[in-house]
C-alpha cells in the first residue's frame, strides 16, 4: 500500500494515499492553472471571461475560479482579516491543484495580495503548472472603474482593510504573464494568454 503520513501541522491519524498520476497521453495538452492577480476591478475576470471559450475552442476543458464566487460558496466563512486572506488562496490553490490533476485548464481570478500566499499556491499546484498572470491597473485606473462602488465605500469609510486603499498590494516581481490592463484590449491579453500556452506547449 502506497500511504504517506500528513504533513506536519495535521492531525496524527491522516494518512493520505499516494495515487498514482497519469501524465497526458500524446497529443493531449498538460493541464495549468492561469492565475490571474491584480487590484479589484483591475479587469481579471473579465479577461478570463474572455479567455475561456477560446481555450473551449481548442478542445481543452476549463473550469473558472473566481473570487467573489468561491467567497459566496466555498470560503463563505472567512472573512478579510491577513489570515483570513491567506486561508482563502489556499483553499483555491488547494481546488485548483484538484482540478488540474483532472485534467482541466483552471482560470483563477482572485486578488491574491501578497508575494507569500501567490508562492504558497504555486507549491500548491506545481511550479510546472502555475502561471502567474499579473493583471495590471493602476490605483486610479481601477478606482475610476469600481463597478461594484468597492473603492467609493472603502474611502467612505464602510469598508476596512480594502486592497489598493488601507491594505498592500505586493505586485509579483517575475509573473509569467504581465498584462497593463489600462492599455490593453481584452481580446489583446486573451490573446497573450492564450500565445503563451500555446508556447508552453509547444504548439
Amino acid at each position: 500500500m502506497n500511504i504517506q503520513s500528513a504533513p506536519s501541522g495535521l492531525p496524527h491519524n491522516l494518512f493520505a494515499y499516494s495515487f498514482t498520476r497519469k501524465a497526458p497521453g500524446e497529443g493531449q495538452p498538460a493541464p495549468h492553472v492561469i492565475w490571474l492577480t491584480g487590484l479589484s476591478a483591475a479587469g481579471k475576470s473579465t479577461i478570463v471571461d474572455g479567455l475561456n471559450p477560446v481555450l473551449q475552442g481548442r478542445g481543452l476543458r476549463t473550469c473558472i475560479l473566481d473570487g467573489d464566487s468561491v467567497r459566496s460558496g466555498l470560503c463563505r466563512d472567512l472573512g478579510f482579516s491577513d489570515h483570513d486572506r491567506e486561508e482563502n488562496v489556499r483553499r483555491v490553490a488547494e481546488v485548483a491543484a484538484l482540478m488540474a490533476d483532472a485534467g482541466l485548464t483552471v482560470m483563477v481570478a482572485l486578488i491574491s495580495p501578497t508575494y507569500a500566499c501567490r508562492h504558497y499556491a504555486r507549491s500548491i499546484i506545481g511550479t510546472e503548472r502555475f502561471v502567474e498572470v499579473f493583471v495590471d491597473a493602476p490605483l486610479a485606473v481601477a478606482e475610476a472603474r469600481d463597478p461594484k462602488g468597492l473603492y467609493r465605500r472603502a474611502r467612505q469609510g464602510e469598508i476596512r482593510g480594502f486592497t489598493g486603499i488601507d491594505s498592500a498590494y505586493e505586485p509579483p516581481v517575475c509573473p509569467e504573464l504581465h498584462i497593463h490592463s489600462d492599455r490593453t484590449s481584452v481580446a489583446e491579453a486573451v490573446g497573450m494568454i492564450d500565445d503563451w500556452l500555446r508556447r508552453s506547449r509547444g504548439e
